[in-house]
């Protein structure tokens, strides 16, 4: 009878018993620190390309120098050169007068505000020059300048 008193004691009320898990649970985290360093390795790598790409799609002109000269590049403008023997170049293609009005008038009309710089040999004759630039005026461009090397680029030669 005592042990049915013990059973009816253990059955009347609720225990509960905690069993542990042989595997232990970890905690989930992201490691920052190495995705920090994947980013600046991409950072470098982009700024190392960038530096290495050639800005201007021209010719090697030995320009004049001018006391004014400054660096002013900007993606959307066309640079036209006009090397010694008096050939004009655009985009590393020869090209003739009528074919460069022809190019320029083209994108002058995508472009309005479209700025074109002429780069020419210093021993190029004054009168291809002008007539480059009266070609490039004639397709309706405004905003016409000469490339010229500044003092210290001419010393450094």
């Amino acid at each position: 009878m005592g042990s049915r008193l013990g059973m009816a004691g253990l059955g009347s009320g609720t225990f509960r018993m905690k069993l542990g898990c042989p595997v232990q649970r970890k905690h989930s985290r992201i490691e920052i620190i190495p995705l920090i360093d994947i980013m600046f390795f991409l950072l470098a790598s982009f700024m190392m390309v960038s530096l290495s790409l050639d800005r201007t799609q021209n010719i090697k002109v030995n320009l004049p120098t001018a006391t004014q000269a400054g660096h002013d590049f900007k993606p959307d403008m066309l640079n036209i050169a006009v090397d010694k023997a008096g050939a004009v170049w655009f985009e590393k293609r020869r090209l003739t007068l009528p074919e460069l009005g022809l190019v320029l008038s083209n994108r002058f009309r995508a472009n309005t505000n479209l700025p074109v710089y002429i780069s020419g040999d210093r021993d190029t004759l004054h009168g291809t020059m002008v007539e480059v630039y009266e070609a490039v005026r004639s397709a309706g461009v405004q905003k016409v300048g000469f490339a010229v090397a500044g003092l210290e680029s001419q010393a450094a030669k």
